[in-house]
């Protein structure tokens, strides 16, 4: 089963934190709903990723970003796969 997620990210004086994820029925609409949670003002950016697995037995394959807007954590922009990080500032 493919899942897909947008994940907002908000600014502590840590650095970012992830904010609520928002599961999405298919890719197109995760990547609009993370331009949406990147454009609110409490939060710093937001990514669209995909995630295989089967929850009956806990397997899951590593995350696919889809697209990052805003600032995100360094570590998650690298996962990209031939995607742009449209406004990305990077991160501390």
């Amino acid at each position: 089963m493919i899942y897909y997620v947008a994940l907002p990210f908000v600014r502590l004086d840590e650095g970012l934190a992830p904010g609520e994820a928002v599961e999405c029925p298919h890719a197109a609409v995760a990547i609009r709903r993370a331009a949406a949670l990147a454009s609110a003002p409490t939060n710093a950016g937001a990514v669209a990723f995909s995630r295989s697995g089967d929850p009956n037995t806990g397997d899951f394959d590593e995350a696919v970003v889809l697209r990052a807007f805003g600032e995100v954590p360094d570590d998650i922009g690298a996962q990209q796969h031939d995607v742009d990080r449209e406004g990305s500032t990077g991160f501390p």
